[in-house]
C-alpha cells in the first residue's frame, strides 16, 4: 500500500513531513483537506487524527499523526534509501536529538509566533513583535555559535534537526524577520544551504 499524507499545501506541519519523504526517496499519495469546510474537524478525518489537525498519515496498516512523530518513522522505515536523517551512532544520535529538541522548545515557540503575527492571526503591537523577536535572536546566536563549529546543527550532515526548521524559515525568509537570519553569517549560509536542497526545491514544486 502507497504512503499517503492527509493535509493542506501551505501547512508547515504538512509541508515538514513531505520534506522528510522527498529526501527519503519514498513515493506518497497526497489527499487535501478541505480546511475551509472544515473537514479536518469530522468523520472520517478525526479517525486519523482525532484532534482534528493536519497532517495525517497513512502507511499501509499503520496511521500517525503529528509531524515531528511521523518523520522519524519516516526517517527509521526508510532507513536504507535517500538521505541519512537519523544518526545511527547513540552519541551523535543524543546530540541530534537535542537539537531537535532545541528545534521543538525553543525555535518554534518564538518563530511561529511571529508567523501568527505577520499573518494577522494573533494581533501584536510593536511591543510584542519585540518579545518574540528578542526570544528568536536569542535562539539564532546559540544556532550562530553552534553553526560557526558545525556545517549542520547535529554535526557534519543534513539530519531532521535541520530538516524541521525549513517550514517556519521559509515562511519568515518572506518577512522582516528574515534580517534576524541574515545578521548572523553562519546562520546565513545555513538556511541558504537548507533552503536549496533538492528534497526542498521537489516540495516548493509540488502541486496536488
Amino acid at each position: 500500500m502507497a504512503v499517503k499524507v492527509y493535509g493542506f499545501i501551505g501547512s508547515n506541519a504538512v509541508y515538514r513531513v513531505l520534506a522528510s519523504l522527498y529526501e527519503k526517496n519514498v513515493d506518497f499519495e497526497f489527499i487535501t483537506v478541505n480546511m475551509v469546510s472544515r473537514e479536518h474537524k469530522r468523520p472520517p478525518f478525526l479517525t486519523r487524527n482525532p484532534f482534528g489537525q493536519v497532517p495525517a498519515f497513512e502507511d499501509g496498516d499503520l496511521t500517525l499523526f503529528e509531524s515531528r512523530a511521523i518523520t522519524k518513522y519516516v526517517a527509521r522505515k526508510y532507513a536504507d534509501q535517500g538521505t541519512e536523517l537519523i544518526l545511527k551512532d547513540p552519541i551523535q544520535m543524543a546530540i541530534q536529538t537535542v537539537w531537535m529538541e532545541v528545534e521543538n522548545q525553543k525555535f518554534d515557540q518564538a518563530s511561529w509566533k511571529l508567523m501568527e503575527i505577520a499573518m494577522g492571526r494573533v494581533r501584536g503591537g510593536p511591543e510584542l513583535v519585540a518579545e518574540y523577536e528578542k526570544k528568536l535572536s536569542d535562539v539564532l546566536d546559540v544556532y550562530e555559535a553552534r553553526l560557526k563549529e558545525n556545517k549542520y546543527l547535529a554535526g557534519d550532515g543534513f539530519t531532521l534537526a535541520d530538516l524541521h526548521h525549513q517550514p517556519n524559515i521559509y515562511f519568515l525568509m518572506s518577512t522582516r524577520v528574515k534580517r534576524l537570519f541574515e545578521s548572523r553569517p553562519h546562520v546565513r549560509a545555513w538556511v541558504a544551504d537548507i533552503l536549496s536542497r533538492p528534497a526542498w526545491l521537489k516540495l516548493m514544486a509540488f502541486s496536488p
